[in-house]
Formats: structure tokens, C-alpha cells, sequence
């Protein structure tokens, strides 16, 4: 994983002559590459260094520090533009074409809205999923308008508008997040039903080269793996169309809660 993002490093540096990309990204990989370090020596809170790592850096170094806006409205604006900067290299190696390897390790691994909400006490989903994943979609069609009408009506200003919906957008996330999880009892409620980058990461995670898979020969069929997992998905089935696999976000509960060691 380190050399996959050394590799983006390197390449945006050389290609856009900026240094910072190579900082950026070479952070990111030792970030994760020290989260799987942790992980191999069975460190409970491996997932956690790695979320706060990369999710403290994006959300205060890149978005309130450097201001720019890393949420959807970014990638809009900056997509508006013509521009293959920040938001936009950032969704490209996260959340669009960088999902096809790791699928939705972003919101395991570096999501700074999850990042908060994993702290919340319903780890574990209380409540059967429910059918409300047609919000997304409403959250990011929204996101589109919103940034579609500043550049319609031609506001000035847009990148003082863009850091302040950066942080709106930040402050509403967070409060729907945790009324959400409280709500319904589940920590991730939030991911499952509202986030609006899951449009973009849901299909390209449905060819993920990194899956969790299963070994039938050992599975008992105990259901360990269904309780602990945070997205309810069916890591039992090993085809592309389990339940909720796209959901799946690499936090590996299912592998370390198997008691056979079949994951």
C-alpha cells in the first residue's frame, strides 16, 4: 500500500512541479503503512492511529489551515473550474478510481466525519439496516446545485464561499452524524444512508482488488462476523454480490472476531 502511494507521490510531483504532493501523499501511505504495522502486532487500536493521522491532517491542516475544501463541494468547484488540483486529485485517488483497489478503505481508514463518529458507543449496529440509502443521493445531487448555481450566477468570491461551506458542511455533518447514530443506534448510520461520496465510492468498490474473503472449508457458519460488523455486510459470501458489499470499509472486526480464523 506504501509503494502505491509513493507512486502517486512521485508522479504528481514530477508532473505538476509542486513538492507538496509529495509530501502529501507520502504522508498518507506511512500513515497507512504504520496501521498495518500495528495491525500485524494485534494492536487493538491499530484503525484508529490511522483514521486520526490522516483524518486529523485533512480535515485541520488541508481544509482549516491551507483552506481548501476537500468535501464534495470542492471536488464540484474545482471540477467547474477546469482545474486538476486538491479536491480533485484528492477524490480521483480516494474515491474514484483508487476504490477499484482498496474499495472503501477511505471510510475505514481516513474519513475524518467517521473518524468522530466512531468514537460514539454503537459500534455494533443496534437495529436491522433500514432502507433509506436513496438519501445519498438526494445529499448529492444537492451538492451539485448548490456549487452549480454559484458558477450560474456568476458570485465573486467563490473561494471565501468554498471555506466556509467547508466548514458548514463540516459542523452539519457532524450533527446529523451523531443525532443519526444516537437515533437508530448505530455508530455508522450515518455512512450507510446519508454521506454523499458514497455514490461515487459504492460502484467502483464492487470491483475491489482488496476484499475479505472466506475460507468455507473452516467457517462454521457461527455469525460472529454478521454481529461485529459495523456496515452488515455478508463477508460469508465471497461473490461480488453479497449483501452490502460495497459497504464493506476494510475495518477488519470480522477477521480478528473469527474464531476459526476463516476470514
Amino acid at each position: 500500500m506504501l509503494a502505491i502511494f509513493e507512486t502517486v507521490a512521485v508522479t504528481l510531483w514530477l508532473s505538476k512541479g509542486n513538492i507538496f504532493y509529495l509530501f502529501n501523499f507520502s504522508y498518507i501511505g506511512c500513515s497507512i503503512a504504520l496501521g498495518i504495522f500495528l495491525y500485524i502486532r494485534e494492536y487493538r487500536h491499530a484503525r484508529r492511529i490511522v483514521q486520526l493521522l490522516v483524518g486529523l491532517y485533512m480535515l485541520i491542516y488541508l481544509g482549516l489551515i491551507c483552506g481548501e475544501n476537500m468535501q464534495i463541494e470542492g471536488f464540484w468547484y474545482y471540477l467547474f473550474t477546469g482545474v486538476f488540483e486538491a479536491a480533485t486529485i484528492h477524490y480521483a485517488v480516494a474515491k474514484i478510481f483508487g476504490p477499484l483497489i482498496f474499495g472503501r478503505g477511505w471510510c475505514g481508514y481516513a474519513c475524518w466525519t467517521a473518524m468522530v463518529l466512531d468514537f460514539l458507543p454503537y459500534k455494533v449496529p443496534a437495529q436491522p439496516r433500514k432502507k433509506l440509502g436513496w438519501i445519498r443521493y438526494i445529499t448529492f445531487a444537492l451538492s451539485l446545485i448548490f456549487v452549480a448555481a454559484l458558477f450560474l450566477a456568476h458570485v465573486g468570491n467563490l473561494e471565501k464561499i468554498m471555506f466556509w461551506a467547508f466548514i458548514i458542511g463540516n459542523v452539519l455533518y457532524y450533527a446529523v452524524g451523531i443525532i443519526l447514530a444516537y437515533a437508530v443506534k448505530d455508530n455508522r448510520a450515518f455512512c450507510k444512508y446519508i454521506c454523499p461520496v458514497t455514490v461515487f465510492l459504492k460502484p467502483m468498490s464492487y470491483f475491489a482488488l482488496l476484499r475479505v474473503k472466506c475460507d468455507k472449508e473452516k467457517c462454521v457458519s457461527c455469525g460472529e462476523c454478521r454481529k461485529v460488523c459495523p456496515m452488515n455486510v455478508d463477508v460469508t459470501d465471497n461473490s461480488r454480490k453479497r449483501e452490502n458489499g460495497t459497504e464493506c470499509i476494510l475495518c477488519m472486526e470480522c477477521v480478528k472476531n473469527c474464531p476459526k480464523g476463516a476470514l
